[in-house]
């Protein structure tokens, strides 16, 4: 078994996290619905005080490689996602904010040192020039009112359903729905699929490492395409410490300006 320091989340989200957090422990039995299923997964995610460690290989026009932390707290009802550079040197310090309430679209800054900051005004702007993008952060489909089970299919050696998720008319997302193959026993996203509202596919996240501490299984490995033509983000979890204890004004402009990891 691995130890727990070789886990990650998706980050993005990621991922998902994409910290996105997946884990759960084994569901005890597969859920016989679509709403029942979203709802577990939806649970995870939106809840949970994370501190992680990750690496970001960007392959592309950039062939970029990022030593990240992540700083993360959320609630049924919030999201608050710190993004921070600790390698290379050049872009040390550089660090995102997200903040999202309820069904309002986040909002957030981006910091680069020594004093710079600006808003995002556009959610489907690159995370650091990766495939992923700023809603990828923070975006929690699985609480999106429309959910349905579309069919199953092996990923991976791994038998899943696949659920549709559509966003209502109150829900704001940059994405017309998304589509997640699902391993039921583990409750872990093996691929996930990103499409506009004309239904073209914006962008894939495949799960390519599962592991397992204490009976709670994370994806560790992910791969994120499709966004840009030739390019390819491949995300590596280093560490994860869970219930990190953080400040509010971890989760400010101020904040960004700190890279120390939380107690």
């Amino acid at each position: 078994m691995k130890s727990l320091s070789r886990i990650s989340i998706f980050v993005p989200a990621a991922v998902i996290g994409l910290a996105v957090v997946f884990s759960a422990r084994g569901a005890e039995k597969s859920p016989m619905t679509a709403s029942d299923l979203a709802s577990r997964l939806s649970a995870r995610r939106q809840s949970g005080v994370l501190y992680v460690r990750l690496r970001m290989d960007i392959k592309g026009a950039t062939n970029e490689t990022l030593q990240l932390q992540i700083k993360e707290r959320r609630t049924t009802n919030s999201s608050e996602v710190v993004y921070q550079v600790l390698f290379p040197k050049e872009r040390k310090g550089e660090s995102v904010l997200l903040r999202q309430m309820g069904n309002l679209p986040a909002r957030g800054s981006v910091f680069v040192p020594p004093n710079t900051v600006r808003p995002i005004d556009d959610l489907k702007e690159p995370l650091f020039d990766s495939d992923l993008s700023y809603e990828d952060v923070v975006d929690n489909f699985f609480a999106w009112k429309e959910q349905a089970i579309v069919g199953a299919e092996v990923v991976g050696s791994v038998n899943c359903q696949i659920l549709e998720s559509k966003p209502g008319k109150d829900e704001h997302s940059i994405y017309g729905g998304v589509r997640s193959w699902i391993d039921v026993r583990r409750l872990v996203p093996m691929r996930v699929e990103k499409y506009d509202s004309s239904g073209k596919l914006l962008r894939r996240i495949d799960t390519t490492r599962v592991v397992t501490d204490s009976g709670r299984h994370f994806p560790a490995d992910l791969t994120v395409g499709e966004a840009r033509p030739g390019s390819l983000t491949l995300l590596d979890g280093s560490r994860i410490r869970l219930n990190a204890i953080y400040a509010d004004r971890d989760f400010t402009i101020e904040g960004l300006k700190n890279l120390t990891a939380p107690r």
